[in-house]
Parts: structure tokens; sequence; C-alpha cells
């Protein structure tokens, strides 16, 4: 009879030994890694690549508006007589158009976002700027490239006939609206990744 009781308590401590080892058993997972499920540095990862996508739309805007500005300056103080006045060719009037636009676009979203960054506000709802940011950009890049690309050709024939301070100053415009659209189109790639993945935090 006493054999079978330390047989008894014998099998009950190995269960109690079984029992408690799993549960003191932890799994190897780093918290610091991107992307392990729903941990606060996960959380503060996302919020820091929001803030740097963010940051990096603002620099390229702001760019981009210097530029634009520098383009419509030279485009419309471009007019020295005769037959070297912007005014008498439609290719530099689009390409005044397309430096006014592209100054006023970049000009209000670089206001939106200072706004955003200096307060934490959204002056506007997530999804619909997201929708506005990615649209736009498009629509401004296209108007800076094509209005480019128009005042090319005229001013390369004018500069074979006359290298003159008008051919010269719309080929100055011209360089700074075809980097102003690259600046526009790099904030496009930005503006469509952040819709792709946003994740209204």
């Amino acid at each position: 009879m006493e054999d079978h009781k330390e047989k008894m308590s014998v099998s009950n401590d190995s269960e109690m030994k079984v029992e408690l080892q799993p549960e003191s058993a932890e799994p190897d997972v780093d918290s610091h890694a991107p992307g392990t499920g729903g941990g606060r540095p996960s959380l503060l990862w996302r919020l820091k690549k929001k803030d740097m996508l963010m940051r990096g739309s603002l620099a390229l805007r702001g760019i981009a508006l210097f530029l634009s500005l520098i383009s419509f300056i030279l485009v419309a103080s471009n007019k020295h007589g005769d037959w070297k006045e912007f005014e008498l060719y439609q290719e530099y009037r689009y390409l005044l158009a397309g430096a006014i636009l592209s100054s006023l676009y970049t000009g209000l979203q670089v206001f939106r976002q200072l706004h955003e960054l200096s307060t934490g506000q959204n002056l506007i709802q997530l999804r619909t700027a997201g929708l506005i940011d990615f649209v736009g950009d498009q629509v401004v890049a296209y108007l800076l490239i094509s209005s480019t690309s128009s005042a090319i050709p005229i001013t390369n024939r004018m500069r074979e006939a006359a290298d003159n301070i008008f051919t010269d100053s719309s080929a100055a415009a011209i360089a700074f609206s075809f980097l102003a659209f690259w600046c526009v189109a790099l904030s496009a790639v930005i503006s469509g990744h952040k819709l792709s993945t946003q994740t209204y935090i």
C-alpha cells in the first residue's frame, strides 16, 4: 500500500512539472521589428514612416513652388519689343499658364502641409486629401511637361536664327519649368504610395 502511494506522488509531481513547463515558456519574438503584430513599436514605426513621407513631399513641393515662380517671372518679364514679346507666341503663353497653375497648386499644398505639421490637425479628411494630392500632382506634372515640350521647338528655331536676351530668357524659363516637373512628378510617386497604403492612423 505504501509503495502504491509513493508511486502516486511521483506521478503527480511529474504531471505538475509537465503542466507548468509550457506556461513558463515564452515565444522568442523581437518586439522592435517592424511588422510584428499589433505592438507599440510597430505603430511608432508606421507613424515615423508617414512623417518622413510627408516631409519629403513637402520639400519637393516647396522646391517645385520656387522653380515655378522663377519660370513664371522669366516668361512674364520676357518683353523686349518688336517680335521679342512672349505674348505673340501661344507656346510661351502656354508655358506661362503652366507655371502659374503650378505655383498656385504647390503654394496651396505647401501651406496645407506646413499647417498640418505645425498644428497636428488635418484641414481635409485623410481620404480626400490623398485623392487630391495624387490627382493634383498628376495634372500639374502633365501641364508642366506638356508646356515645356511645346516651347522647346520654337525656342530652338529662334536660337538658330538669332541668339539674344529673348531666347536666353525663354530657354531659362523652360529649364526651370522642366525641373519643377521632376519635383512634382516625384511628389506624385509619394502621393500614389501614400494613397495605396493609407492606414488612417
